[in-house]
């Protein structure tokens, strides 16, 4: 038992409190054998059964003495090796006020996590660095430089936490940020979009706001494996606010991307110009991201790639903006699903394997598919919401300015709801009262492509007469069925544009 000091008992006290803490030197109070006192204890929320702090206390005490006795050291200190991984960039210098430049000093932060990786490795080549953190402190950081990671590679490391702002000498063919392993020059350094030589993986940006001050981009990522972009405010780029080339599984979410920080109806929307997200690479995932000025919402030229609830009203289609733009005629691949084309639309070059669904689309906004090479097959475009005003724009276009669509397959546009917009589809029915002997119904105003019906179901409802009657034709899109005789009847139509070849 610990005495009080005037009692005598263990000669190093001050030693002894030490080691314990903060919870035994509450325990500890009385003398032979006394309860501890244990208000202190309780204050800090900790259990108040003295008998149980009692027992824990003789028991570190008695450990403490065979130690102290032993002459070895009761608990060395944590090895130099197990210290914190998350690098203040303050403590290498950083001015969170963004009064000067912090490029230097965020560097060094950033090569000190890379200097002693263990030796687990991600993919081949790639060291794990464990969870480092590259720690902004809340900051506002000035740069004059990129941001990059040493060309030596490395993973499982975040960036987070404060602002980075490019000064007036940035570069203006960079980005703030720039995960690839060569840095000369952003022309430069781009890779193959084939390349499956990844430089850095699982890096995850978070809760930074970037403003590129009309100077380059915000983020450029080149042959990156696993990246995570979370919950970032990008800004004033003249590129690209995202860049994505090459690599596999980018994970943008939660973010908020504009040229301009503006909430609509902005008075220079016309002049607005960039690209919000440029995904040049595939496997990637755009989610819950807010895209508010930019000539281009999202620009897509990789495979494979998933559009799950983007707002886009980034430049109305008025002003000559696109919303979503799919530039990999007849590799398309995308899936773009519960997003919101805001004023501006959709752009898909050859579309093969692609599906729009659950999405609304406010203002006019539409999905516009342009003929590259005439060749379209299949694309869903399914149970969206359109909304106009009263215009007569079509919900879904066909641009064959650069040649007609030949090569078309498996093509459904339908189950659809619109209002102030011109309904199309590649199905539809239609019924037709009248006497007579030739039923014609005319589905050009609502059918998609000119002169493309593929099947037909008729009936014919006779009021009274049994006529032969038979489909005489469907060219132009109109339907005609002919009686042998005159009757008094009703048609019903129903026809089908997206019939899938067979052999």
């Amino acid at each position: 038992m610990v005495k009080r000091k005037d009692g005598g008992g263990l000669g190093h006290l001050p030693t002894v409190i030490g080691l314990m803490g903060l919870v035994g030197l509450l325990a500890v109070a009385d003398v032979d054998g006394g309860y501890p006192v244990v208000g202190g204890a309780a204050k800090l929320g900790l259990s108040s059964n003295p008998y149980r702090h009692r027992e824990r206390v003789v028991r570190r005490v008695e450990s403490l003495k065979a130690s102290l006795a032993a002459g070895t050291a009761p608990s060395p200190s944590p090895p130099i090796s197990s210290r914190s991984r998350v690098y203040h960039v303050t403590d290498y210098g950083a001015d969170p006020t963004g009064n000067t430049d912090s490029s230097a000093a965020i560097s060094k932060a950033i090569s000190a996590a890379f200097r002693d990786p263990s030796d687990r490795v991600l993919m081949a080549g790639i060291a794990d660095l464990g969870g480092a953190e590259i720690h902004l402190d809340g900051g506002s950081y000035l740069i004059s430089s990129p941001i990059t990671l040493p060309a030596t590679g490395g993973g499982n490391l975040k960036i987070h936490s404060g602002s980075l702002r490019a000064s007036d000498d940035f570069p203006k063919d960079r980005y703030l940020i720039e995960l690839w392993a060569s840095h000369s020059s952003a022309s430069d350094s781009k890779g193959d979009n084939d390349s499956t030589d990844y430089n850095y993986e699982y890096i995850t940006l978070s809760g930074l706001m970037l403003d590129s001050n009309f100077r380059g981009g915000g983020i450029g990522i080149v042959n990156s494996l696993r990246t995570t972009i979370d919950n970032c405010y990008i800004v004033h780029f003249t590129s690209d606010g995202i860049l994505v080339q090459s690599g596999h599984e980018t994970y943008i979410r939660n973010s908020f991307i504009g040229q301009h920080i503006t909430a609509g109806s902005d008075p220079g929307e016309k002049n607005f110009s960039g690209t919000g997200i440029n995904l040049m690479g595939n496997d990637n995932a755009v989610t819950d991201v807010v895209i508010f000025s930019a000539a281009i919402g999202i620009l897509i030229s990789g495979q494979a790639n998933t559009l799950t609830g983007v707002h886009c009203y980034n430049k109305a289609t008025g002003w000559g903006g696109t919303g979503i733009y799919l530039k990999l005629p007849e590799l398309t691949q995308t899936r773009i699903i519960n997003c919101y084309l805001d004023y501006t639309g959709i752009v898909s070059e050859d579309p093969v394997q692609l599906h729009v669904s659950d999405s609304f689309f406010l203002g006019d906004a539409n999905v516009v598919l342009k003929s590259v090479k005439g060749v379209i097959k299949g694309v869903d475009i399914v149970d969206n919401m359109f909304s106009g005003g009263g215009n007569g724009v079509n919900i879904v276009q066909l641009d064959e300015s650069n040649g007609k669509f030949s090569d078309i397959d498996q093509v459904i546009v339908q189950h659809n709801v619109v209002s102030g917009m011109t309904l199309r589809s590649t199905a539809a029915k239609a019924s037709l009262d009248g006497n007579g002997s030739v039923w014609t119904v005319d589905f050009s105003p609502v059918l998609l492509f000119p002169d493309r019906i593929q099947h037909v179901q008729y009936t014919l409802l006779a009021n009274s007469a049994f006529p032969n009657h038979a489909l005489r034709n469907t060219s132009g899109n109109q339907v005609v069925i002919e009686t042998d005789v005159a009757v008094a009847a009703s048609v019903h139509v129903a026809v089908d544009q997206s019939v899938a070849s067979i052999g």
